[in-house]
């Protein structure tokens, strides 16, 4: 299977389980907090149901950028995956921002005896809720990473920021059922800021993507030696990489001698050309000059 059919099977199995595992919390918690009078459980479950839409976000997104390239986008539609992703942190940053905007006010109202005592079961729910989406952070990480899906990733970031949310509706429901009203708010705070630390890395990932940021240099110090195991090249004289949504663009001109033929020069180009892409399966596209030495 080539990484390009891999990159879209892993991405939309990760996100069925992922809307799959939303919409039954969504449900589950939505639940629990109406029986248990739990406002931070409501909540947590329109947080979770948000996770929805996001994952739909990033189908979308997914699925556009594998198109194959055409006569108005030649280089493909890669770039796409990375405005989904920007779409999803603006998403995780707007969920942060709500979560901590109403917990700014509860705090500054001053009457937490107005505040209605949970019950055991919206205790129960958080607890649940932590765990699953924690393991659903865990799950869409891994195969984030081994993809190299900045919108997976995002989708990722925000399980985690629903596991966060639910710390903090446990934290304040346990605190409320001890007769700490106050704590469910704090904790809120302190879960907008990491949300929003997320959201920003996010976005920044992306939008490295979208700029043509070059590779790491380890990357780039692979390739050059790659090019350089090849018979016949004297030398690189030039490197230049550019990250085009998750693939890799490669400019590189390498130096052969000048007194060989037209043919043996151009023998040696696809030489390296073809050994840079066999090992080195995200470049997509490479474009290899000769210079006489």
């Amino acid at each position: 299977m080539g990484i390009e059919q891999d990159f879209e099977k892993t991405a939309m199995h990760v996100s069925t389980v992922s809307i799959i595992a939303n919409f039954a919390l969504t449900v589950f918690k939505l639940i629990a907090g109406v029986t248990a009078h739990s406002g931070a459980m409501i909540s947590d479950a329109v947080h979770s149901a948000s996770d929805v839409f996001s994952t739909i976000v990033v189908i979308i997104g997914i699925r556009i950028s594998r198109k194959a390239s055409d006569r108005n986008h030649p280089y493909g539609h890669e770039r796409l995956e990375c405005v989904a992703a920007i779409v999803l942190a603006t998403i995780l940053a707007a969920t942060g921002l709500g979560i901590g905007y109403s917990a700014v006010t509860k705090i500054t109202g001053g009457d937490y005896r107005q505040l209605a005592v949970p019950g055991m079961l919206a205790l129960a729910a958080a607890l649940v809720s932590i765990l699953t989406k924690e393991a659903m952070y865990q799950y869409t990480r891994i195969h984030a990473r081994r993809i190299d899906s900045s919108a997976l990733m995002a989708d990722a970031w925000h399980h985690r920021s629903d596991a966060l949310s639910s710390v903090g509706a446990l934290i304040g429901i346990a605190g409320a059922r001890m007769g700490f009203p106050i704590s469910d708010p704090l904790a809120s705070v302190v879960i907008c800021f990491f949300i929003e630390k997320a959201a920003f890395e996010i976005f920044r990932d992306a939008i490295d993507k979208m700029v043509d940021k070059a590779c790491d240099e380890e990357t780039e110090q692979q390739l050059t030696e790659c090019a350089l195991s090849q018979e016949g090249v004297l030398g690189v004289d030039l490197l230049h990489t550019r990250v085009f949504g998750n693939m890799i663009y490669v400019d590189i001109e390498i130096r052969a001698d000048g007194n060989e033929t037209l043919r043996r020069a151009h023998g040696i180009a696809e030489r390296v050309h073809d050994s840079i892409e066999k090992n080195f399966p995200k470049v997509k596209h490479i474009m290899v000059h000769v210079n006489p030495s």
